[in-house]
């Protein structure tokens, strides 16, 4: 019985090594925090301490504890957001955006708003506005040009009878 525990006792310390070891490489903050959860959990801190200590709900710090011995450690340290989260290919926007180019070239005015509702219409979903003027940076796509007439400006007849004689 001895040597059984005293076998699990060198498995754990030997995993917070590597937990250590894997905290001091790791240079994301979003790893480094469920790292340290870990970390906690192999010192043989309480849920609820850990949860406490590293701002997490204690469901959280269970849900984090069972990926790690689903998934071992590697797996469970690996950042998993890389890439392109976007709603369409690159060459799906370029195709996209090149309608709208050609209008302009014509002379027509493009606004986000148009170029917003035919990407809503090719999701099927409606998307931000926020996303639109994104797209348009990411393609160097966006002009802005200032309005020759504040939409509220009073008309010329109204500001000549303001006027004091």
């Amino acid at each position: 019985m001895k040597m059984f525990e005293y076998k699990i006792k060198m498995q754990i310390e030997l995993q917070l090594e590597e937990v250590k070891i894997l905290i001091k490489l790791n240079k994301l903050k979003q790893v480094d925090r469920r790292l340290r959860v870990i970390k906690l959990y192999l010192e043989g801190k309480k849920q609820s301490e850990i949860a406490k200590k590293m701002d997490y709900s204690r469901s959280g710090v269970c849900n984090l504890i069972k990926n790690y011995h689903e998934k071992g450690l590697i797996e469970y340290a690996r950042y998993k957001y890389g890439g392109n989260r976007r709603n369409m290919s690159i060459e799906e926007e370029i195709e996209l955006l090149s309608e709208f180019e050609e209008a302009s070239s014509n002379g027509e005015l493009v606004i986000a708003k148009t170029i917003k509702k035919k990407f809503d219409e090719k999701l099927g979903r409606d998307t931000g506005r926020g996303y639109i003027y994104m797209l348009l940076k990411r393609h160097k796509a966006r002009k802005l040009v200032p309005r020759t007439v504040h939409p509220k400006k009073a008309s010329k007849e109204e500001i000549e009878n303001s006027k004091k004689t």
